[in-house]
């Protein structure tokens, strides 16, 4: 496997910074992957060439994947812009990247009282917390006041919706794969972009 040099002093960074902040020794993590102390050493000084078969493994025994171990570090990943998405009662600004976070969306969410109340289901938990003003958490049979600062988390299993009550709110809110489909690209469609 061939890099850019600058790309190649970055993995050997990463994997340095990796098995530093779990707190291993060089030769913990050979115990973890299956390569020598002395090979890891020499990867992370830059003494080796870094080859494919030798990051599987290393990815592997940091419960990680390869990209993330080769993933570039330009500047373009660090800021994300967010558009606004529009529907009736309803601003949704995705704030994570397209692959999200560990397979997660975050978004930010400004409902309004005039938002249509359709209760959905979908499988997993969805999160969410006020920023500003109060939520009313319809779940099942139950209304649940959410104010500023606190902090909801539920089974989607449940028929539920997210609800303004008495004015606009404004949440922050992590979608699994399920959750993104149902709240940001449902049958209300209210993502543009």
């Amino acid at each position: 496997m061939t890099q850019e040099p600058d790309v190649d002093a970055v993995i050997r960074r990463r994997i340095r910074s990796l098995r530093l902040a779990r707190g291993w020794s060089l030769e913990n993590l050979a115990a973890r992957c299956g390569l020598s102390p002395s090979t890891l050493s020499r990867i992370e000084t830059g003494h080796r060439r870094i080859a494919l078969d030798q990051l599987v493994p290393i990815a592997r025994a940091f419960g990680t994947t390869l990209d993330a171990i080769v993933q570039s570090q330009s500047d373009q990943d660090v800021v994300i812009r967010p558009q606004p998405g529009h529907s009736r009662g309803l601003t949704t600004w995705v704030l994570s990247s397209e692959e999200g976070i560990y397979g997660k969306t975050v978004a930010k969410m400004r409902i309004t009282p005039d938002r249509q109340e359709e209760l959905g289901t979908h499988p997993g938990r969805d999160w969410f917390t006020v920023l500003a003003g109060i939520a009313r958490l319809e779940l099942g049979e139950r209304s649940i006041l959410v104010h500023p600062g606190e902090v909801a988390e539920f089974s989607t299993m449940v028929p539920h919706a997210i609800c303004a009550h008495e004015g606009p709110v404004e949440i922050l809110t992590i979608f699994n794969h399920d959750g993104e489909r149902a709240h940001l690209h449902g049958a209300s469609g209210h993502h543009d972009g």
